[in-house]
């Protein structure tokens, strides 16, 4: 079994364009990145199996996309101005900064060992605050959304009245959130920029308690879809100290990440305390009516809420793997499920001479019709397998001479490496139906 270090992902998605360091020109921003060519394709892939899975699949999923900027009063039913906060103390002696709740407060300093050094904690807003119109004074502060959930509860009542959708029924978004956080640290999982993919789900109350095992086994399931090693996964269920004063019950989906178990997704029984704030502040009636029993209640929420950002993190983990090849090397290869991999097909012709190059060019680009392509034609061809194997591309198309004769191609499977010989025209319809039955050895 490979060991998968922090270090090992950082030095590859820097070498083969997943991940870079925002600003690194001017020496890097902490706790802001970049995606690059490779680490985009995973990204949006990821993002679109998710939304494909919450929207499209099931019945009653509608998508939502809502403003980053809010007012400030819909923070303020939300509880984020007063409460969104974590301790912080100061090292006196080399002022680094932490949260007061993840250091020994009367030990050493983690940075430059003194002891007995650290200011007296005290409670820092994690939301960004920024200013909207010409004067920077408190009338004109508003913040940068620290999650996707407000906007779906503000926008409860256009959806339904708008979709005539009805309980129960989920509303679903992506997009990005931030917070100033204290410390960022393990590159991606906790930075001030990140995304998330989250869904709402509005029922009767009283039927949370059927609809909240049921989102349970949901998305754990679509983890394994995606690929996910099994073993890698596990649940953790908020104790007495851990559960928000309005949850009713939570559970985090957790990952076995380089740096140990960590929060990948929450699901969480949020009663109707979020509908419930936002009429109260708002003066908005924000209640549903029930065309079964003409009853007007405010709904209970079930809420799924992943981090997209962490979910790039964990895949590229899961796949990442280092394994003996029969020519006596090490090759590393990223075992990706193909519909999440940044590149579903290369094509490389096995010399660029005698039009061996010119057809294997056109065969690439008509795949560009049904898949996310790759044209390499320099290098032997082993080492062209090896690169495409280090950002996970599933399978590789070879054109050779015999290609020319009876246009035919060689199809290698990234994770078996094998080959077989296929006519040009089945491809398409060969890795499509690969794609259905892959499972990952």
């Amino acid at each position: 079994m490979t060991e998968v270090t922090m270090d090992k992902i950082v030095s590859l998605c820097r070498r083969r364009g997943f991940i870079f360091q925002s600003s690194e020109i001017y020496g890097g921003l902490n706790g802001a990145y970049d995606y690059g060519p490779m680490g985009v394709e995973l990204k949006n892939n990821i993002r679109d199996f998710w939304w494909k899975e919450m929207t499209q699949i099931h019945d009653s999923i509608v998508g939502v996309d809502c403003s980053i900027l809010m007012a400030s009063k819909v923070w303020e039913a939300s509880g984020h101005v007063s409460n969104f906060t974590d301790p912080m103390v100061d090292c006196k002696h080399c002022k680094s900064r932490f949260r007061a709740d993840q250091i020994d407060l009367k030990g050493a300093c983690p940075v430059c060992g003194t002891r007995d050094s650290f200011t007296a904690p005290r409670n820092f807003n994690l939301m960004f605050a920024t200013h909207i119109g010409p004067d920077s004074d408190s009338a004109s502060t508003i913040y940068l959304r620290p999650e996707t959930a407000q906007g779906i509860y503000t926008e409860f009542k256009n959806v339904v009245q708008s979709s005539r959708m009805k309980l129960p029924f989920g509303i679903a978004q992506v997009g990005k959130s931030f917070r100033n956080e204290i410390t960022t640290k393990n590159f991606i999982f906790r930075s001030c920029e990140f995304e998330q993919m989250e869904m709402q789900f509005f029922c009767q109350p009283g039927s949370d308690d059927k609809w909240f095992p049921y989102w349970r086994e949901q998305r754990m399931e679509f983890y394994k879809k995606m690929g996910i090693i099994p073993e890698h996964l596990r649940w953790h269920q908020h104790g007495p100290e851990e559960l928000a004063f309005y949850a009713k019950d939570a559970y985090d989906i957790q990952y076995l990440f380089p740096m140990g178990w960590q929060e990948l997704e929450g699901v969480h029984d949020r009663t109707d305390y979020d509908l419930t704030q936002h009429q109260k502040f708002s003066g908005k009636d924000l209640t549903y009516l029930d065309p079964d029993t003409n009853e007007r209640y405010i709904p209970y929420v079930v809420e799924t809420s992943a981090g997209l950002t962490r979910n790039v993190l964990m895949a590229l983990s899961d796949a990442y793997d280092e394994e003996a090849t029969p020519e006596g090397d090490t090759r590393t290869v990223l075992h990706f499920h193909p519909l999440i991999a940044p590149v579903m097909v290369a094509v490389l012709p096995l010399v660029k001479k005698d039009g061996l190059g010119e057809y294997a060019d056109k065969l690439e680009h008509d795949l560009r019709q049904d898949f996310v392509t790759y044209y390499d034609q320099s290098g032997a061809i082993g080492r062209r397998y090896r690169r495409q194997d280090e950002i996970g591309t599933p399978y590789c198309v070879t054109v050779d001479y015999d290609t020319l004769k009876d246009h035919s191609v060689t199809l290698r499977f990234r994770d078996s490496m094998k080959q077989v010989r296929i006519p040009v025209d089945q491809i398409v319809a060969t890795i499509h139906e690969e794609n259905k039955k892959y499972r990952r050895v």
